[in-house]
C-alpha cells in the first residue's frame, strides 16, 4: 500500500527544492557539510588516491546529478537499442532499489519479482533483450554478469556517483522542466553533486523542457502506446483524449507522467505516490468504472490483481532532430577508442 507521511515528505522537500520555501536555508549548513564530503570523496578518485576497478568490457554510465527521476531507464533502453543496431550486445546493472533478496546481486527477467529484486530491473528485462543483473554493489554486480554472460558493453543504470566501477562514458540525465531546482545539495536541495559535475560528464541529456544550453541532447518522453494489463489489449494513448481517467504514478517525479497524460487532452485525477511504492489492489481500485492509467515501472508490480480497467503506457526516450544520431557516433568513438586500447 502506498504511504501517506512518505508522500506528505515529499511534497514538502520537492516545494523546498523547486518551489522557493524558506526552509532551504535551515537546511543549507547540512547541505553545506554533504556537498564538501561528495566533493572530497570524487578529489580522491581523481587524483589517484582511490582507484576504480576496471572492467573487461567499456562501461557506460546513466546518472543524474539530482534526487527522483529525470528519465535515466528509458535512457538506458534507448542505448541498449541504439548500440544493438551497431552490432553490440550490452548487459545491464542496476542498484535493484526497493528489491528485498536476502542475497546479492541477482539476474532480474521479465517473469522476476519486483519485490525480490526492486521495479526498475524487471523493467529493463522486459523493454530490452540485455540481460539485467541487479545489486547494492555495483563492482560486484558488473562481475558477476560478466562472468556469466558475454557482452560487449555493460550499462549501468544511476551510476554516476558510483565511482569504484571505472568506466568509458558518461551519460548526465536532466529533467529539462525542473532543471536543478534552487541549485543546493541535499538536504537543502535536490543535488547529489554540485552543478559542476556535469561540466564534467560526456553527454548531458535534457528530458524535455528547456533546460540547459551548448552542445546538450533534447529528448522527450513520448507514448508509443497504451496497454490492458489483463489481456495485452493495446491502444492509442489519443483514444482517451476528452475522457476522465485516474492517474497512479509510484515514480520519481509523477507530475511529469500528469501532465503527458493532459497534454494528449485527457482530464486527469492525479493520484501520486512515492516513488518505488508498493503497490497495493486498493491503490488502483476507485468508486467507478473510468480507465486507471499508470506507468511502466509501476505496472511489473501490479500484473497479479489489476482490475480490468487498469492500462499501462509504454512511452519511449525519442530525440530531438538528429541528436540520437550525434550521441550514437560519439559513444561509438569512445567505445572503439577503449577496444583499441586493449
Amino acid at each position: 500500500m502506498s504511504n501517506p507521511t512518505r508522500g506528505k515528505f515529499t511534497r514538502l522537500f520537492n516545494s523546498i527544492w523547486y518551489g522557493g520555501n524558506p526552509l532551504k536555508w535551515l537546511l543549507w549548513p547540512a547541505g553545506w557539510l554533504y556537498r564538501a564530503a561528495v566533493v572530497l570523496r570524487r578529489a580522491l578518485y581523481q587524483r589517484g588516491m582511490i582507484r576504480p576497478v576496471e572492467l573487461a568490457v567499456p562501461v557506460v554510465v546513466v546518472g543524474n546529478v539530482t534526487v527522483g527521476g529525470t528519465g535515466k531507464t528509458p535512457c538506458i533502453v534507448w542505448l541498449a537499442d541504439a548500440l544493438k543496431k551497431r552490432g553490440l550486445s550490452t548487459g545491464i546493472v542496476t542498484r535493484g532499489y526497493g528489491g528485498q533478496a536476502s542475497s546479492w546481486p541477482q539476474w532480474a527477467t521479465r517473469d522476476s519479482d519486483p519485490g525480490e529484486v526492486g521495479d526498475e530491473p524487471v523493467l529493463l528485462a522486459r523493454r530490452t533483450a540485455s540481460p539485467v543483473a541487479a545489486g547494492p554493489d555495483r563492482v560486484a554486480t558488473a562481475k558477476f554478469l560478466l562472468g556469466q554472460r558475454n557482452v560487449d558493453v555493460l550499462l549501468s543504470d544511476d551510476g554516476l556517483q558510483h565511482y569504484r566501477m571505472g568506466r568509458s562514458f558518461e551519460i548526465g540525465v536532466v529533467d529539462g522542466v525542473r532543471g536543478l531546482g534552487n541549485g543546493l545539495c541535499l538536504p537543502a536541495g535536490p543535488l547529489r553533486e554540485p552543478r559542476q559535475r556535469l561540466d564534467a560528464v560526456d553527454a548531458i541529456v535534457v528530458n524535455s523542457g528547456s533546460w540547459g544550453e551548448g552542445d546538450v541532447f533534447r529528448a522527450d518522453l513520448v507514448p508509443v502506446r497504451v496497454v490492458r494489463l489483463t489481456d495485452g489489449a493495446t491502444r492509442d494513448l489519443d483514444d482517451f483524449k476528452g475522457a476522465n481517467v485516474h492517474a497512479v504514478a509510484g515514480i520519481g517525479h509523477p507530475e511529469r507522467f500528469f501532465a503527458l497524460l493532459e497534454r494528449h487532452g485527457i482530464m486527469v485525477d492525479p493520484r501520486p505516490l512515492a516513488d518505488h511504492a508498493v503497490i497495493g489492489e486498493a491503490d488502483l481500485r476507485f468508486d467507478d468504472s473510468v480507465p486507471v492509467l499508470i506507468t511502466e515501472k509501476d505496472a511489473v508490480k501490479c500484473r497479479e490483481f489489476a482490475p480490468e480497467n487498469v492500462w499501462v503506457v509504454i512511452v519511449d526516450l525519442q530525440f530531438d532532430g538528429d541528436d540520437d544520431e550525434r550521441l550514437t557516433r560519439l559513444l561509438m568513438r569512445r567505445i572503439e577508442v577503449r577496444a583499441g586500447s586493449k
